[in-house]
């Protein structure tokens, strides 16, 4: 007679707060990256700049100053902030659903589901118009005469501006390729970190109701940053270019996807791979970690 294995539920309360102060954290680390790869997203093909993101960030740097990396990192936190949460909450609510009523267990294919519908959650509610700001920052600064870094306006100022000038239509414009890319981001990520972390119980005979140490938990997520970025980098461009101040110019997401691989070639949706591959090892790393231990101290 099967008796069923006794694995908790995770409260979706707590996943919000421990998800939220996880991205808190990972956002104001690794913004450079983010930052960087936006850049190389926004450059164009006959620009001769340095495509390499560490000379592009010393570079931005030496001629703007320090704070010109940072440019859109307050959106970009208070975003990070507000999509891990929603993204663990997600995702912690539905996996209870799919549980396996005998095991308790969540199956690979079932925590992708999962993944799936957190990504879609966190797109619509946080990272589309937050994305847009930050995107619209980095891409105002890199111009000849910046609309929003000048005259002294202090940053609420500036950002009350773009958020004017972008309003609902630009802030909301790229919601389709934010989708996307954010349901294949955390279908992949969260997919591939469950499967991973279980996998890792079954072998160790470890609680299925406990996390892993700090340093595998680390690992286990940068691995699953690796997988995604690969996988996903071609949406990603398109949500960068889409979500641009000369977005204008694409009547759709599939006229955008069109137009870049006309225009510059199949190796254009890759342009950025490196910043963001730093970025989401680390995130995945930092994430994961902080996030499994915060749970812990919840209780």
């Amino acid at each position: 007679m099967s008796t069923k294995t006794e694995v908790k539920n995770v409260d979706p309360r707590k996943s919000f707060i421990a998800g939220s102060l996880a991205g808190a954290i990972e956002a104001c680390i690794t913004y450079p990256f983010e930052f960087a790869k936006t850049r190389l997203q926004l450059i164009d093909k006959s620009s001769k700049a340095s495509r390499n993101p560490l000379v592009l960030i010393y570079n931005t740097a030496k001629t703007q100053g320090t704070g010109a990396i940072y440019v859109g990192c307050p959106a970009f936190i208070v975003g990070n902030t507000a999509k891990a949460g929603i993204r663990f909450l997600g995702f912690d609510a539905i996996k209870n659903l799919l549980r396996d009523p005998v095991t308790g267990e969540v199956s690979g294919f079932r925590g992708v589901v999962a993944g799936l519908g957190a990504g879609l959650l966190e797109s619509v509610v946080a990272v589309t118009p937050f994305e847009a700001i930050k995107t619209g920052l980095i891409d105002d600064r890199q111009s000849a005469k910046p609309l929003y870094q000048r005259n002294g306006y202090s940053a609420v100022r500036n950002y009350s501006r773009l958020v004017g000038d972008l309003g609902i239509k630009g802030l909301y414009g790229a919601v389709i390729p934010v989708s996307m890319r954010q349901a294949a981001n955390q279908a992949v990520r969260l997919g591939c970190y469950n499967k991973i972390k279980t996998s890792i119980q079954e072998i160790t005979n470890a609680p299925k109701d406990k996390p892993l140490s700090s340093g595998m938990t680390f690992i286990v997520g940068a691995f699953s940053g690796i997988v995604t970025v690969y996988s996903t980098m071609p949406i990603d461009t398109v949500k960068t270019r889409m979500q641009s101040l000369t977005a204008s110019k694409y009547s759709s997401t599939v006229n955008c996807f069109t137009t870049i691989f006309k225009e510059e070639g199949l190796k254009a949706f890759w342009k950025g791979a490196t910043p963001r591959l730093g970025r989401l090892v680390l995130s995945g790393g930092i994430v994961f970690t902080i996030y499994e231990n915060v749970l812990v101290m919840l209780g």
